[in-house]
């Protein structure tokens, strides 16, 4: 076997371990004499991991007792059409926080739906250059909101950009306010503990830091969920998977029993703590690396805001970085090029990258200067 060091954007790397016990039980999951893959979402073999996965979700993100847990379908693009078909009714303002791609896309959505019911969606916030780049978040004291809006909406860490909310702070939440805060967490939920009740929903698509892609993780407040319209197809309805623990339709099971698998090996990490340390000791390898080039590579983002998730920068030229990402392929390191639209490096840091990974990554980086 010749495992490669692993630093794709999305889906990403998962935990050894994790692969290695999904392929013992690959063909006889606990003596069914059949895959996990194989059997009903209704029958109790299943049951049993559907269950224990959404426990271990409130177990190692401490969940309050008063929110919902659920495992749904369609990515976080589904989520930037649901929330708003959801809590953006008639007559209603929603407020957008753009500070990247994603969040783009999140207002797109909302502004679909907001049109075909007499709503809004608007902009809180944008940091938007004249480039048409982003290179930071716009700081919370710059967001407008209004107080009768449905809710504030922003993702919490940028792909594309590499930039990130909270690093050494509290991610922002205007919950104290009264005002419904919900978060797109897709690439960073789970690299460290967050206050889940300084938000009203949040999500994130699995294939990050939880677990591979057809999966998404929803965590919401039932009080805020009892708000949305009720004449909605019952599928998208929040509250119809709510109810049903996530077994209305067919749940992707085999994703399901993975992001369970990854919890697990979370807890024996020593939960989200550990797992901040190891984070935050993989970034700052990279992070040396680029202020020790003199220059050869540069991290356009704030460097308050530069993710621990995924580290942007550029060399001197595209032709240098097509040159540094072939020699990294060539040494075991992929997943390195930028995305299409942003262009530049991209390493992404999710948990299951190991520190030994990064720490290699910064010694190639700067043999390569």
């Amino acid at each position: 076997m010749n495992r490669v060091f692993n630093f794709s954007a999305g889906p990403a790397a998962l935990p050894l371990e994790v692969l290695e016990q999904a392929q013992r039980e690959l063909l006889d999951f606990n003596g069914t004499g059949m895959s996990v893959m194989e059997q009903s979402h209704r029958g109790k073999a299943y049951e049993t991991v559907h269950m224990r996965a959404i426990s271990r979700v409130r177990r190692v993100m401490k969940v309050p007792d008063d929110y919902s847990v659920m495992f749904l379908q369609g990515g976080a693009s589904m989520q930037f059409a649901q929330v708003p078909l959801n809590f953006l009714g008639a007559g209603s303002r929603a407020a957008y926080v753009v500070n990247g791609t994603w969040g783009e896309k999140a207002l797109g959505e909302a502004k679909l739906a907001a049109a075909s019911r007499g709503a809004e969606a608007l902009i809180a916030a944008t940091s938007k250059n004249s480039k048409g780049s982003y290179e930071s978040a716009p700081p919370v004291a710059t967001w407008s909101v209004a107080s009768d809006v449905a809710y504030v909406h922003y993702a919490s860490n940028e792909t594309i950009h590499g930039i990130q909310y909270g690093i050494d702070d509290a991610l922002p939440s205007l919950e104290a306010r009264g005002i419904a805060t919900i978060c797109d967490m897709s690439s960073d939920m789970l690299w460290r503990p967050v206050n889940v009740a300084d938000f009203s929903l949040i999500y994130a698509g699995a294939q990050k830091n939880l677990g591979p892609s057809g999966v998404t993780l929803v965590i919401a407040k039932r009080k805020f969920l009892d708000q949305g319209d009720r004449a909605i197809p019952k599928v998208l309805q929040y509250r119809t998977h709510d109810e049903a623990h996530s077994l209305y339709n067919t749940p992707p099971t085999f994703a399901i029993y993975l992001v369970d698998l990854v919890l697990g090996w979370i807890e024996k990490q020593g939960g989200l703590d550990a797992i901040e340390r190891t984070n935050r000791a993989k970034a700052s390898a990279i992070y040396r690396a680029i202020a020790a080039s003199d220059g050869f590579y540069r991290c356009p983002v704030a460097a308050s805001q530069r993710s621990l998730m995924n580290v942007v920068f550029r060399l001197p030229d595209e032709a240098a970085e097509e040159a540094f990402v072939a020699k990294a392929e060539k040494a075991g390191f992929v997943g390195l090029k930028g995305h299409r639209s942003a262009g530049g490096i991209r390493v992404s840091l999710y948990n299951a990258v190991t520190l030994e990974a990064a720490e290699r990554l910064a010694a190639f980086m700067l043999s390569a200067v």
